[in-house]
């Protein structure tokens, strides 16, 4: 049995019931098999595998808090602290009633390689609640903040982690928690990123993952003798990412005719007009559906069914394994000829494969979607040196690095044979740095 199928049984063997987490380390440890065989007899020796797929530490804890109706409420709190080697941890905390530890394990996981790829010095780290922020009010919020950091300020710090925000975490939430923090210890520090602008926020890093993912697809596009000008997309999702996503997608001169929510999708031949879909996510925090009022030759359908609509460009940015092997095939037969991933892990292990198989060029998220994390760390530097970067200087600076990230990618792919592949690309290039600290570092 090769090393790579014993490190992975062993995984699934140690951690039953967490199939995202599973499906993480194995997609990853079969993309990096042709480094490791390569490499086997040193990295046995130091039990190094062993080591990059086991957390460095996983904090649990409960988070009392009290509702509108003066009722005890009880969450659970995580933050999975999972690679150090390059530097402290960094990654996100997401509030959303799917969060276990299998997710949070898969993520992190994740998170140490995308954070390798951006070449700033931050690890892997990834965490959060099943707290659930829709439907509630900002009082509630608040007091579900206060007391999640409660715990989460004894494991966490500028020097040692630096949470972000993630799905059900945004400016509000980061608010409230940053507020409990500085309470708490009395320190004004760089400690969590995504904060407001007027105590210590970056310019730049609201658009960052949806710029970034447009930044990269770009380059892989023009590697490839195409471009985005006329191209037809669809974005999943109406969050942060897809939102800006679209943003930069229509400055390129691309025409995104369909955007998703959890309840069903809307489909505007003649392009989705952001501003209108600005308002109602981000200011009114409504359904997607409402779009379908305010713009009447545009259609409504509840359910999934986005990837059904024939277009050049595929953008899931929605969640985890929401895009299928049959969506894929969808795909295919509608002519796409790019897909990127503006979310974690959002196409499944079939989906991934056949895209490949196929000829559809394909950025795996931990390239696609490192732009939120490394405008984060670009929030960090700025604290460190307190000063304030100006919009284009944060947006110049992550441009540069979406750019490297697709560079190092495609040299990886070319460099073990595999030119065109850029899961294995990004996962070669992310593993080989965080493993030649972690050798450096010893037995740790």
């Amino acid at each position: 049995m090769s090393y790579v199928d014993e490190v992975y049984e062993r995984v699934v063997a140690q951690n039953p019931n967490e199939p995202e987490y599973h499906q993480a380390v194995k997609e990853v440890l079969d993309s990096l098999k042709l480094v490791i065989d390569a490499n086997e007899e040193k990295y046995r020796a130091a039990g190094l595998l062993e080591r990059f797929v086991e957390p460095e530490r996983i904090i649990s804890f409960r988070v009392p808090w009290v509702d509108d109706n003066g009722t005890v409420q009880v969450n659970k709190g995580y933050r999975v602290q999972f690679n150090s080697a390059i530097g402290v941890y960094k990654g996100g905390l997401r509030f959303h009633p799917t969060v276990n530890q299998s997710i949070l394990k898969f993520l992190g996981f994740e998170q140490t390689l995308k954070n390798s790829l951006t070449g700033l010095p931050i690890g892997g780290g990834k965490g959060g609640s099943n707290f659930n922020p829709k439907g509630k009010s900002d009082r509630e919020v608040m007091a579900f903040c206060q007391s999640f950091m409660t715990e989460l300020y004894r494991h966490i710090g500028p020097n040692l982690d630096c949470p972000a925000g993630d799905i059900g975490v945004g400016g509000r939430e980061i608010g409230y928690m940053y507020g409990a923090y500085k309470r708490i210890t009395g320190h004004y520090e760089g400690v969590l990123t995504g904060k407001g602008i007027t105590f210590g926020g970056s310019l730049g890093r609201t658009e960052a993952t949806g710029y970034g993912l447009i930044y990269i697809l770009n380059e892989m596009l023009a590697h490839h003798n195409h471009s985005l000008e006329g191209k037809t997309a669809l974005v999943s999702g109406s969050g942060n990412v897809a939102i800006y996503a679209v943003h930069k997608l229509q400055q390129y001169g691309a025409k995104v005719v369909a955007m998703c929510d959890s309840n069903g999708y809307v489909y505007d031949k003649d392009g989705i007009k952001l501003d209108i879909m600005k308002n109602i996510k981000e200011v009114r925090r409504a359904r997607i559906s409402e779009y379908v009022k305010e713009v009447p030759t545009a259609v409504y359908k509840d359910g999934k069914g986005i990837w059904s609509i024939p277009c050049d460009i595929a953008l899931p940015c929605a969640t985890q394994n929401e895009l299928n092997l049959d969506d894929a095939k969808l795909l295919k037969a509608n002519g796409c000829i790019a897909v990127a991933e503006g979310a974690n892990m959002p196409s499944t292990r079939e989906a991934t494969e056949y895209f490949l198989e196929n000829g559809i060029l394909f950025m795996p998220g931990k390239a696609a979607n490192a732009g939120g994390v490394a405008t984060s760390a670009l929030e960090q530097s700025q604290n460190s040196l307190r000063m304030s970067w100006t919009f284009e200087e944060v947006d110049a600076k992550l441009k540069d690095i979406m750019v490297n990230i697709f560079a190092k990618a495609a040299e990886a792919a070319e460099r073990y044979g595999v030119p065109g592949n850029y899961v294995a690309g990004a996962n070669i290039a992310g593993f080989e740095k965080v493993a030649e600290a972690m050798m450096a570092q010893g037995i740790v």
